[in-house]
């Protein structure tokens, strides 16, 4: 099987930056680029095949030309592509939102909901985010803060630096801070409810929606759990690896590279390499793919054993 470089799906939401295209050089010609979605083929924007004989192809018609046994056994679980993989560029801060669980999004939006992952790629100093409450408080508390423009005054807010990460279970009200630039694993979903923002416009001039009756409904008001996503790294041949986050969604790990490192794509699971810095060259049996930083590949289930040359750092997801 062949190693898939993929092109991304951008949004030109009102707090994004020009990171994305300044220091990484994506190729967009928004004022504002404040996401890239790497990996998708979610229907609100989808990444495409850059070269070879899929050339142009979005994600979603190369699995179905293909097969969805490129995606591999563990994928089989799930009625659809599961993860959604992409870049956030912060330069204001993101509205205070939350995001529901499977169940609830099912019936109420149809589709999945969203747990997802940070990993903090760049911070600029001071830079900090809202994860969960500080302490425990009622639906009551909640709407009258919301109401009141107290909310964020109760959440816990965390400094940012770089290599952080934090992993988000669905129900926990969050916030990315200004002067952030992160890497984001989530489940194939884009359904969020805004519970605060600011008193920020939109390019209509009004003040963009919230959606407080089911956001109360969806959130968990206790404090979260931020050790789950500290793991300590370990020695492979060609470098480092640590694992970032493990859920029945996505495993994630990072490998720090300097030489080459080896990497298997069985028949379990497909696998998407993100590269946050560096520059690198990934081979299979088939073909190699060049890789700089921002820039994201995918490797089908069963190409077997790849390898990773350069000094970089990579972000690999598998199902």
């Amino acid at each position: 099987m062949r190693i898939e470089k993929l092109s991304p799906a951008f949004k030109d939401y009102l707090w994004g930056g020009t990171k994305l295209r300044d220091v990484y050089g994506k190729d967009c010609d928004f004022e504002k680029i404040a996401e890239s979605w790497e990996l998708s083929t979610h229907p609100a924007g989808q990444s495409r095949i850059t070269g070879g004989p899929f050339d142009g192809m979005t994600l979603g018609d190369y699995i179905e030309t293909l097969g969805r046994d490129v995606l591999g056994e563990n994928a089989k679980k799930f009625d659809r592509f599961p993860v959604l993989i992409k870049f956030i560029d912060a330069k204001e801060p993101l509205s205070v939102q939350v995001h529901p669980s499977d169940a609830y999004a099912l019936e109420h939006e149809g589709e999945y909901g969203k747990t997802e992952m940070w990993y903090v790629v760049d911070a600029e100093p001071g830079a900090s985010l809202y994860f969960g409450v500080e302490k425990e408080m009622t639906k009551d508390e909640f709407r009258r803060r919301i109401a009141e423009n107290t909310l964020t005054e109760a959440l816990h807010r965390a400094p940012v630096g770089r290599g952080d990460v934090f992993f988000i279970e669905s129900g926990t009200v969050h916030a990315i801070g200004a002067g952030i630039l992160v890497c984001e694993i989530q489940q194939n979903s884009n359904t969020t409810y805004r519970v605060y923002d600011y008193g920020r416009v939109g390019a209509d001039g009004k003040p963009r929606e919230l959606h407080i009756e089911k956001a109360v409904a969806v959130s968990k008001l206790t404090p979260s759990d931020t050790s789950a996503a500290r793991h300590a790294p370990e020695k492979v041949p060609g470098g480092q690896k640590t694992l970032l986050a493990s859920c029945r969604y996505f495993t994630t790990e990072k490998y720090e590279i300097d030489g080459t490192v080896f990497l298997e794509a069985g028949e379990k699971s497909f696998l998407s390499v993100v590269l946050t810095e560096g520059e690198a060259k990934i081979a299979g049996p088939e073909n190699t793919v060049r890789m700089n930083a921002a820039e994201s590949v995918f490797v089908p289930a069963g190409t077997g054993t790849v390898k990773i040359t350069g000094k970089c750092t990579a972000v690999v997801t598998a199902v």
